[in-house]
């Protein structure tokens, strides 16, 4: 990792932390963004590289300016298996940062990315005399819980079909597509797509090419192209 110390840069992406649209920052007082600006350490993460480690504590706030991560719990025997996708701008290991809790999860860069974190005092003074911060926070939380409990189900119950439909769907709303409108904006090894489906790699790569036999989607190296959503969201249903 290699922490940006070129003020010009460094405001650069901080800025665009904080008044990003989607940042629950963008509704701050000028003078907390202020604050937020001058304290915050923004760090360049390699490919491959951890942003932090389950067992951790937090070690700040860390919002990703740019890049994609994996969020991921070790299983049994080092396998991996991964829980979220984070994409620019939005918060990672916020959930143990305040729960005042050790990291339950790892995060790890899938592409060179850029990570602001910010200072634990600040965030909590402004989180206590902003209202309206607290309930962005409240509704960010709220909507990641639903997202797990709804994961959980699907990697409990569905068969390895519907479980690798939903995981190309679940990364084309997190990434979206390339300019041609049908490939994932996103390259993932065959290990890490296995992962995010809760299967074998051996059974990922199987189920995959039999999508690429039926015309669902398309291969070219890491790279999936979704020829037909219709029936991809219609196996995920069925599960």
């Amino acid at each position: 990792m290699t922490i940006i110390t070129d003020k010009e840069q460094h405001d650069k992406w901080c800025q665009h932390c904080i008044n990003h649209p989607h940042s629950l920052f963008s509704e701050l007082k000028p003078e907390e963004k202020q604050e937020i600006l001058k304290t915050s350490v923004c760090t360049l993460y390699r490919k491959g590289e951890a942003i932090y480690q389950e067992g951790d504590m937090p070690a700040g706030l860390h919002c990703l300016l740019s890049g994609k991560i994996k969020i991921y719990k070790e299983g049994i025997g080092g396998r991996q298996q991964i829980v979220r996708m984070a994409k620019p701008v939005g918060f990672i290991g916020y959930r143990a940062f305040f729960a005042e809790e050790i990291h339950i999860a790892s995060a790890e860069a899938l592409e060179d990315s850029i990570v602001c974190r910010i200072q634990t005092d600040l965030i909590m003074n402004i989180v206590r005399t902003t209202p309206e911060l607290a309930m962005s926070i409240i509704r960010a939380l709220a909507t990641d819980l639903g997202f797990s409990n709804r994961r959980t189900v699907t990697l409990t119950q569905k068969h390895i079909r519907g479980r690798l439909a939903e995981a190309l769907l679940v990364l084309k709303e997190t990434y979206g597509y390339e300019e041609d409108n049908c490939t994932l904006k996103v390259c993932l090894t065959r290990e890490d797509l296995a992962n995010l489906s809760n299967m074998t790699t051996a059974n990922a790569i199987r189920t995959l090419s039999s999508f690429a036999t039926e015309g669902i989607v398309e291969l070219e190296g890491k790279k999936i192209r979704i020829i037909n959503k219709e029936k991809l969201e219609l196996i995920n249903q069925m599960g």
